[in-house]
């Protein structure tokens, strides 16, 4: 029986703490008068990985594993080849890709640089899964919370426990799907690393790996399908192909042609804050972009942080993207009102040209979120009540649940105004929840009928039980 804080990995893991095992003497024996090479990882012996030392030449130590299970959100059965890899704090692909078995259970090697004792030194990681017929983690608002790496413990070093399991939510129609395999190489002379890009394939996106692999799951049938890579800094030719159901089209090679140069430039400004006074800016990719929740994914390196006015985006490839403004949780939204300038959602279009746009974002306060999903994914029974922070100034509220999917599955759109109350509340009243599906509400502030403020982006998500 999978248990909350199993269930809580969709949105964060974490490591338990100990030492790694540096180069001792049996080690040293399998590498006496050898280098050790990061990047070939070469020159050490078996069982072994050549590690970056702080201070020192790289060396040899037993690997840093994740181990856990990967299982069906709705039902607690293992998911047999999912694929796993960690990724850094910007989306790149920093190790292997790990598959899951018939029991559903993972070992990922990940990298961990050593301090002058052979223990890993703090840093963050982070997982994304895919798997064929389930949605992948994690997509908004589901977030995947940073990692310790140096909190690893045991002789070889490995975490194995709740935390590590991850639950995830099937697609509600898998018959018309197929799959999509390959490789990303650079063209001869140019030396840049496609780890991390984002694959892109009728809508659906896999992750390439560490050693420039990719596999894209659950894409439709189709005589005709463009399979393109993103990534900053790197301009990958795309290809395309054609997907049978239940088939996997492998051996699809795109090029890294040369480096993306393209820079897109805009401009913000923050009202009503409420105190806040930074935010970010991404660059999601139209192809992924879920109009009635104002979400997409974002390729490795498209997202601008700590932005409270000017913002620049460098190396930009070429494609179809949606500029998301204040889509993080940082007491911030995009301003709801769209009958006024600078809240309309913008889409550009690259093909290696700058763009600087014409239009400011206009960026405001949130309405905060209180229960359920305040601080993270929260697991509710029964009949949910949404509750969120008072608006003072409203004269009505609309709220809206959304399923992991991004399709409403409720909606109240004339909550009454409060007073004397700092907090508004209301009651779910649509159809009965799927246990083990993830959700999320939604509520905004009515003024005039005109929206004048809303909930965070990546708030109010819950699972049912």
């Amino acid at each position: 029986m999978m248990h909350s804080l199993r269930v809580m990995t969709i949105a964060t893991l974490s490591l338990a703490t100990a030492a790694l095992v540096g180069c001792g003497d049996d080690e040293r024996s399998n590498n006496e008068n050898k280098s050790c090479s990061v990047q070939a990882q070469s020159g050490c012996g078996t069982g072994l990985v050549c590690e970056e030392v702080e201070g020192g030449e790289p060396a040899c130590f037993s690997p840093v594993a994740f181990k856990g299970k990967v299982v069906n959100a709705l039902d607690d059965k293992p998911v047999q080849g999912a694929r796993i890899v960690a990724r850094d704090a910007n989306d790149a692909a920093v190790s292997p890709v790990a598959i899951s078995a018939a029991d559903g259970t993972y070992t990922l090697h990940v990298p961990a640089k050593r301090n002058g004792e052979g223990k890993p030194l703090p840093a963050k990681l982070t997982l994304r899964a895919d798997a064929s017929s389930y949605q992948t983690f994690p997509v908004a608002p589901r977030i995947a919370l940073p990692i310790d790496v140096d909190t690893a413990t045991g002789s070889p070093p490995v975490v194995q426990n709740a935390s590590t399991d991850i639950a995830l939510v099937p697609l509600q129609n898998a018959s018309g799907l197929g799959s999509i395999a390959g490789h990303v190489v650079a063209d001869e002379g140019v030396d840049l690393v496609p780890a991390g890009a984002l694959v892109v394939a009728g809508g659906s996106t896999g992750i390439v790996d560490f050693d420039g692999n990719f596999v894209v799951f659950n894409v439709p049938v189709s005589t005709s399908v463009d399979v393109r890579a993103y990534a900053a800094g790197l301009q990958i030719s795309p290809k395309t192909v054609a997907v049978e159901a239940g088939k996997e089209t492998g051996n699809v090679e795109l090029h890294i042609t040369s480096a993306a140069t393209a820079e897109i430039s805009g401009k913000l400004s923050i009202v009503n804050s409420n105190g806040f006074s930074t935010t970010s800016v991404v660059l999601a990719l139209e192809d992924t972009f879920v109009e009635d929740v104002a979400r997409g994914e974002v390729p490795k390196g498209l997202r601008a942080g700590g932005v409270t006015g000017d913002f620049l985006f460098k190396g930009v490839p070429d494609g179809k993207y949606v500029v998301l403004a204040a889509f993080e949780n940082d007491g911030l939204v995009r301003d709801p009102d769209t009958s006024i300038g600078g809240t309309q959602i913008v889409h550009i279009e690259v093909a290696g040209q700058n763009i600087t746009l014409a239009e400011s974002f206009k960026v405001t306060g949130s309405l905060a979120t209180e229960s359920p999903g305040k601080d993270g994914l929260e697991e509710v029974t029964g009949t949910p009540t949404f509750v969120w922070a008072d608006d003072s100034s409203e004269d009505r509220y609309e709220v809206r649940v959304f399923d992991a999917f991004g399709v409403k599955v409720w909606e109240d759109l004339a909550v009454p105004s409060v007073s004397g109350s700092k907090t508004v509340s209301v009651a779910y009243g649509g159809e009965a929840l799927i246990p083990g599906m993830i959700y999320q509400f939604r509520a905004t502030s009515i003024k005039d009928d005109t929206p004048i403020a809303q909930t965070e982006d990546l708030r109010g998500v819950f699972i049912a039980r």
